[in-house]
């Protein structure tokens, strides 16, 4: 996680002052502003602790087409659970784009993708990476050595402003079967063809802190899931933003507490509580320290205790 490398903050309070917040000044304010997005002040500079990696890394997709989607699902579920931390895997449900390397019959057919990230020596991520090509025959692979950048914009084009977007999002300690089967209903009745279902994995370095170490608390989640739904006629708010609903309520009875505060949308609020689990009452007792009168509430909001 990003907070977790969060060293200092400078930062503006609701009542003008400019204090600085790290683990020995301003400790609680530095404890909430590590997940606590822009609840307590306005950030105006931080210190920041980098970590090496590339600038060349082995990345890439491999898609498979969505007839294999139980079996990829379950294969990698398996693959993940004894994964290295500096392999990372995502699995991206939707209709193929045309991309280069997908024959033209598989363009806007249902797909499950691979996305995959090895920071370590690409050398000996490509034993590493072998068996993810192997869950079925893919209909394509794009997999190699790249800027570690080139890889950070890989789906930039996908997400070009002007489309209408709808979120909605759960973490899973695990992925059962259960799962599978309402993803793969879903999935079949995608109603825009820029509409997605993924599971990302975390786990790895997120799981090492303890849930009251900073505000973000979830350090159980394995995977988070997010409904993305897209479109571009306003015509159709309705039936997309109702279809990631429904997904959205067939996936609840298998994920774990909690949801990532980012990938909550505007009508969420009342999921605030969930996205802080625990650590909730103590942020707003921080939130009452630092921004007693809510200045700071255009956001998914913590309120003052």
């Amino acid at each position: 996680m990003t907070i977790d490398s969060l060293v200092s903050a400078e930062v503006v309070t609701s009542a003008g002052q400019v204090v600085l917040a790290s683990a020995t000044e301003q400790p609680d304010l530095f404890w909430a502003l590590r997940g606590g997005s822009g609840n307590f002040g306005v950030v105006t500079r931080f210190d920041f602790q980098l970590h090496p990696v590339g600038p060349n890394v082995l990345a890439g997709l491999i898609v498979y087409p969505f007839s294999e989607a139980r079996s990829v699902l379950q294969q990698y579920r398996d693959f993940m659970a004894t994964a290295p931390d500096d392999l990372s895997v995502w699995t991206v449900m939707r209709k193929a784009p045309p991309l280069p390397f997908l024959p033209q019959t598989v363009h806007g057919q249902e797909v499950i993708v691979l996305a995959l990230l090895y920071a370590g020596n690409p050398d000996e991520g490509q034993a590493l990476i072998e068996p993810l090509r192997h869950f079925a025959t893919p209909a394509g692979t794009h997999v190699g050595v790249m800027p570690y950048v080139d890889w950070q914009q890989a789906f930039d084009p996908l997400l070009t402003p002007g489309a209408r977007n709808y979120w909605k999002s759960h973490n899973f300690s695990q992925l059962p079967d259960g799962l599978f089967d309402a993803v793969i209903e879903y999935i079949g009745t995608l109603p825009s063809p820029q509409c997605e279902i993924f599971f990302g994995a975390i786990g790895g370095a997120t799981l090492g802190p303890a849930p009251d170490s900073a505000a973000y608390a979830h350090r159980d989640a394995h995977f988070v899931m997010n409904v993305h739904g897209r479109w571009d006629d306003p015509a159709d708010d309705a039936r997309c933003m109702r279809w990631a609903r429904d997904f959205f309520q067939a996936s609840a009875p298998f994920a774990s507490s909690g949801v990532y505060v980012n990938f909550l949308t505007a009508d969420e609020g009342d999921r605030v509580k969930a996205a802080y689990g625990q650590n909730y009452e103590r942020l707003a007792q921080v939130k009452r320290k630092y921004d007693p009168g809510n200045l700071f509430s255009t956001n998914q909001n913590i309120l003052p205790a």
